[in-house]
């Protein structure tokens, strides 16, 4: 298990945990990380990180993506 900053860009990854206080979590799972569903990081940019879920392209925070382990 590694936090998303550290995932290959273009490997599709399943997210096994999610970090942080309950406010984080369900943001997160709103924008659609939730465990057990895929993730792909498209790219990083600066002090964001751009990934594939569900279907949709999002941009997280560096310190975000910390909080997701794959």
């Amino acid at each position: 298990m590694m936090p998303l900053t550290l995932a290959d860009i273009g490997e599709e990854n399943i997210i096994k945990r999610i970090g942080g206080r309950q406010e984080v979590k369900t943001h997160l799972g709103t924008l659609g990380f939730v465990v057990g569903g895929a993730v792909t990081v498209v790219n990083a940019l600066g002090g964001n990180i751009i990934v594939n879920v569900k279907e949709s392209r999002i941009a997280v925070s560096r310190e975000m993506a910390q909080k997701i382990m794959v």
